[in-house]
Order: structure tokens, then C-alpha cells, then sequence
């Protein structure tokens, strides 16, 4: 389980990217990179990390799923994911 911290540090990188992203956009293609310096380093789009939803850690992201394997196999286990089921032969 991640901090707290970490997991709202995240969520606030996202907002800025969200806010920044037209205007990134519009110096990027004039080729200001003086104008690009002076916005916020969390406005930037590669600073983000995916991280599970539910435990915040970074490793073992599913994308599909947006939760890390661990809490993928739990919740598939209890068969609270629709259509997943453990195999067996």
C-alpha cells in the first residue's frame, strides 16, 4: 500500500497536465522552449506514472483493468471482475 501522500501527488500531476496541455501544445509547436521552461515541471505529461487505483502501486499496472496483478488476482478470486475466471486443466 502506497502513502497517502504519494497516491494525492499523483492525482494532483494529472490536474496540471490536464490544465497545461493546450498550451503545452501551442509553445511546443511554436518552438518556445523559453515559454515551456517557465510553466510548472508537473505540468509535463512524462512526469505521470500509472498506479493501481485501489492499493497505489506503480508496479504490475494492468492498463485494462487500472489496478496493479495483486489486487487483479484478489478481486478475481472473489469473482468481482466480470468474465475473469481462475483456469484450470
Amino acid at each position: 500500500m502506497a502513502k497517502n501522500g504519494v497516491k494525492v501527488r499523483e492525482i494532483k500531476r494529472k490536474k496540471l497536465v490536464k490544465k497545461y496541455a493546450d498550451k503545452r501544445a501551442a509553445l511546443k509547436a511554436k518552438g518556445d522552449w523559453e515559454g515551456l521552461d517557465k510553466l510548472p515541471r508537473n505540468s509535463s505529461s512524462v512526469r505521470l506514472h500509472n498506479r493501481c487505483n485501489l492499493s497505489g502501486r506503480p508496479r504490475g499496472y494492468m492498463r485494462k483493468f487500472g489496478i496493479s496483478r495483486l489486487e487483479f488476482r484478489k478481486l478475481a478470486s472473489e469473482g468481482k471482475i466480470p468474465g475473469i475466471t481462475k483456469a484450470s486443466w
